[in-house]
């Protein structure tokens, strides 16, 4: 394996967790809702994925596990700011501070032991293509699971006629509402999904990037995927572009340690998180753009007629 092609497979691996969660962020941030617990979601589905795997042998309940754990969390936050109509930002910050804890204790009796990674799905003939081959068509189901979901996603909000009602309640809900679109039901769904793809993105962290449990393992990833969500403007394939621009600046501190360069072992790690601030205070020279893209309802309570 050349050291180009060993380089994009670690891009590849670091980048998947960040896309799948950005985009499952992107969902819920479509229809108004501003979930911050995208990093409480994420750990609790690393942690749950782990144990599962480690019960049943078989790491594939591990991410159903993963995904369910994503997704009751989140519903756990719909129904605090959907239902009890609780201010979004807070009930997000107090679920990943939740998540964090309740992972730690969880995780606490698998600290040290080694998990069981989630095998390479070769696709026949294709897997043989020079270069490529090994990179898009050598991966594991999560990587598949990524591609696939950001072009349903793509279609889902531009192409059905569900994923306009998505835009349209992420627009202006009182106008949706009175046009007969359930708002609350569709939050929840979209809510639902966010935390589903968190929880996934959580399991490919415990079962893929580093097969084994580590207590805050995530990192601030959850946070790095908000961050993404506002680079790309709402848009699957730009998350997708996002994601992997922001997983290269990831690996790019164990590739500089591993050349020997002169650089200080903190500021390699600052690196992804820094990266993310210079992002956002580019893109906020860019206001024009962002207020035509931004859901003009985003993180603002709908409360139905009674």
């Amino acid at each position: 394996m050349g050291i180009v092609e060993a380089i994009l497979l670690t891009v590849i691996t670091a980048a998947t967790p960040l896309v799948l969660a950005a985009l499952g962020e992107l969902v819920a941030e479509r229809s108004g809702v501003l979930n911050l617990g995208v990093e409480g979601m994420m750990i609790m589905g690393a942690v749950l994925a782990f144990a599962a795997t480690d019960a049943t042998g078989s790491p594939y309940i591990g991410i159903l596990a993963g995904i369910a754990g994503g997704a009751l969390f989140s519903l756990l936050f719909g129904f605090l700011t959907l239902t009890l109509v609780a201010n979004q930002v807070a009930t997000g910050l107090a679920l990943t501070i939740l998540g964090l804890g309740v992972s730690g204790q969880i995780g606490e009796a698998y600290v040290g032991m080694s998990g069981i990674k989630l095998p390479e799905i070769t696709i026949p003939l294709l897997s043989e293509i020079p270069f490529f081959g090994r990179l898009l068509f050598k991966q594991d189901l999560i990587f598949y699971i990524s591609i696939a979901l950001v072009a349903g996603v793509n279609w889902y909000l531009f192409k059905s006629r569900s994923g306009l009602k998505i835009r349209a309640i992420g627009d202006n809900h009182a106008s949706a509402h009175a046009l007969g679109i359930g708002v609350i039901r569709t939050r929840y769904l979209a809510v639902l999904f966010g935390g589903a793809c968190a929880g996934l993105a959580g399991a490919q962290l415990s079962l893929v990037y580093t097969p084994q449990w580590v207590e805050n393992m995530t990192a601030g990833r959850g946070w790095i995927a908000l961050a993404l969500v506002v680079f790309a403007s709402w848009r699957p394939w730009r998350v997708l572009a996002g994601g992997y621009l922001f997983g290269a600046v990831s690996i790019s501190q164990l590739h500089a340690q591993a050349l020997g360069l002169g650089i200080p072992s903190q500021f390699l790690s600052a690196l992804p998180y820094a990266a993310t601030v210079v992002v956002l205070v580019l893109i906020s020279h860019n206001r024009r753009m962002t207020l035509i893209n931004t859901p003009a309802s985003l993180g603002k309570p709908f409360v139905p007629d009674r």
